[in-house]
């Protein structure tokens, strides 16, 4: 069991086909205690409650730091501790730069940007008491090749935003022996993107792919189950590409 009884908080984890919900599956199925956060409390249980008594879901607004403090308190009060933190929570959307209203720039960056933020702000203190911790930061291959599919300019930029964070944060929590990394996905069929993708916009962006498919929640949750584990001990400050070779730098 490569998380065998490690506490690991997943935001964004509800939603029925997406990467939280995969990350949070296989993390239990390694023998963690996945504590499941989302927008949407009632659904976070009901998740929580799938996989079993060991795990927790909980109702949290990643844009409010309070909401964040609370959420992690909670948790710490019950299990005594975070091992890893899986920053997933992210909106996305499919706006021309023109288009990007300051609602619209506010949403994307509130959720994925300082998201991130709040919840590492949250768990920080914990990991550093014990001098042990993984926090994995959920980016995009949109943040590397300038845009994605589905993502508007502003989705780029708050995902790139996201690298620039997870970066700093693992020099200055390295001496702690908190290791912080991020994952950039490809194009992966979730809910985000379901309904979005046409027969001939699919045989298009395969064209672009060298594995020549498109990526589903499990192939990430895989990689967030290494940057969380003892397999990657020795990695901090480092982003893993989950794409199928759409972009090869």
């Amino acid at each position: 069991m490569l998380l065998s009884n490690k506490v690991c908080v997943i935001t964004g984890a509800a939603s029925r086909r997406g990467i939280g919900r995969a990350t949070a599956q296989l993390f239990a199925l390694h023998g963690g205690r996945a504590i499941i956060l989302d927008l949407d409390g009632a659904q976070a249980e009901a998740t929580a409650a799938e996989l079993g008594e060991a795990h927790r879901g909980l109702r949290c607004d990643v844009t409010d730091k309070a909401s964040c403090f609370a959420a992690i308190e909670k948790v710490v009060g019950e299990f005594g501790r975070v091992d890893v933190l899986v920053n997933n929570a992210g909106i996305t959307q499919p706006l021309r730069f023109m288009d990007i209203a300051p609602e619209n720039y506010d949403a994307v960056m509130d959720v994925s940007l300082r998201g991130t933020l709040y919840m590492s702000q949250a768990v920080l203190p914990h990991m550093r008491e014990r001098r042990s911790g993984s926090i994995v930061c959920m980016s995009s291959v949109s943040a590397q090749r300038g845009g994605g599919i589905f993502g508007g300019p502003h989705y780029s930029a708050a995902k790139a935003g996201v690298l620039g964070l997870a970066k700093a944060l693992a020099r200055e929590a390295g001496p702690d022996n908190v290791r912080v990394n991020s994952i950039t996905p490809g194009l992966i069929q979730t809910d985000i993107t379901g309904g979005k993708l046409t027969a001939e916009l699919k045989a298009e962006i395969l064209k672009g792919i060298p594995l020549n498919r498109l990526g589903d929640a499990d192939d990430v949750a895989r990689a967030c189950l290494f940057l969380a584990s003892e397999l990657s001990s020795y990695v901090t400050g480092a982003t893993i590409d989950v794409n199928g070779g759409m972009l090869i730098h």
